[in-house]
Parts: structure tokens; sequence; C-alpha cells
């Protein structure tokens, strides 16, 4: 097996690890730094459980090699808190009630912070297309839209 190291800004720290180089970053990121929040469910793209902010933009961690992400910065669920205190959208997803099993949870609030940063009102019909690669067999998606609502009057207007 190839390996090589790679070097991240991850979730605002230098960060570097072995990782083989047909490895994902999803699967650097739980395996070699130890953040499980982004989860490994369709490796694929199509469900959203892996997302992650790299470099500015919203990917799924599970179709972007490691060694891809060398020199890039990235910001998993767990980097969105700060001082121990929730991020305004993990708050609004709590008080909504949209997080259930919270398989999908993680992914579903990158993809919020990611939407919010680039659009703080966002209509109903904006947040369902930006959340439309996130899939959530729990929630019925009400609850979802309605965190996203509360986060942007809260926190990004």
């Amino acid at each position: 097996m190839t390996t090589r190291t790679i070097e991240l800004h991850l979730n605002g720290e230098r960060r570097s690890a072995e990782v083989a180089t047909h490895e994902s970053l999803l699967t650097a990121l739980r395996e070699r730094f130890g953040l499980a929040g982004s989860k490994n469910a369709c490796e694929q793209g199509e469900c959203g459980s892996c997302s992650v902010i790299m470099d500015g933009e919203l990917v799924c961690s599970c179709l972007v090699l490691a060694a891809a992400a060398d020199g890039k910065q990235v910001r998993t669920v767990e980097g969105l808190s700060a001082n121990g205190e929730m991020h305004p959208v993990q708050r609004a997803y709590v008080e909504a009630g949209a997080v259930q099993c919270g398989f999908c949870t993680p992914g579903l609030i990158v993809a919020t912070e990611a939407l919010l940063r680039a659009n703080p009102e966002p209509s109903e019909a904006e947040v369902r297309e930006a959340l439309a690669g996130n899939i959530c067999r729990c929630t019925g998606y009400g609850r979802i839209l309605e965190a996203v609502q509360r986060a942007a009057k809260g926190t990004y207007r």
C-alpha cells in the first residue's frame, strides 16, 4: 500500500497524517484525525452525511481523496462549535427538534452553515435546493426547514 503525508488546516489547526493514496478524506477524518462527526453511509456522494467545507465549498468528503485535501482548509461539524458552545446552527437544530437519530444531522448542519454563510436570507425553495443532497430518513424535513429558518433569523441577519 502506497502512503503519503498530508497536512491540512483542519478546524482551525494545522494537522498532518499519513494516508493511503487511495483513501478518501472521509476515512482520513474519521480514522487518522479522530473526527467521527462526518458519517460514512453511501460512499457515493448521494446522502450528504459526510459533508464538510473545504476551502469554502461544501463537498462530500467520501468523494475527495485525502491526498487531494493536502494543503486545504477543511471544516467539519466538530469545527463549528467554539469554547464548548454550540454553533447557532447546531442550537437551532436542537431547538427545532430536527435531530433524531443523528446520523444525517452533522452533514445537514454543515450544509446549512454553508448555505447561510452564502445566503443569509434564503427562501424555503432555496433551502430545499441547498439541502437536496442530504438524505434524512427520520424527520420528514419539516423540522429541518424550521431549524434553517430559525438559524437564519438568529444568526445571519
